[in-house]
Formats: structure tokens, sequence, C-alpha cells
């Protein structure tokens, strides 16, 4: 896919300098660098979804598997 975006000269420079040093073209140091960018935002969100479930589920243990964990706690060596 091919598109237009608008970079500041000094970003432009330095990803231009890079590309050549990594012996890439910048369309291919652009895709890597907004890949990388997306992946983490993508965890973010996966993370923030885990937060919310364990949320909503609240924190209240089980009182059953509260005293077994410390029961465990209990004979583990620390």
């Amino acid at each position: 896919m091919k598109t237009a975006v608008s970079i500041p000269d000094p970003v432009f420079n330095e990803a231009d300098a890079l590309a050549k040093r990594m012996g890439i073209t910048r369309s291919k140091l652009y895709a890597r660098a907004l890949g990388a960018f997306v992946a983490t935002q993508t965890s973010d969100r996966i993370t923030q979804a885990m937060n919310d479930s364990i949320d909503a589920a609240g924190n209240g243990a089980d009182p059953f598997a509260k005293e077994g964990a410390r029961r465990i706690l209990e004979r583990s060596e620390w």
C-alpha cells in the first residue's frame, strides 16, 4: 500500500541515514517502525482488557483457594 505522510525534516534526515546504514530502503524502515509501534499499542489494549476483566471479577479471593494457597506457602521453603 502506498501512502503519503508528512515527516519533519530532522526526523526524515535521521531515518534516511539509518536506512542507509542498515542497507534497507526508507519504505522498509518506515514499515518496520510503524509495525513495531502498532504492536506496542496492541499489547497495551490486551493488557487493558485483562485488567478490566480482573476488575470486573472483583478482588475477593475464594476462601477455599485462599486457605489452600496459605497452606502451600507454609510448607514452601523460602
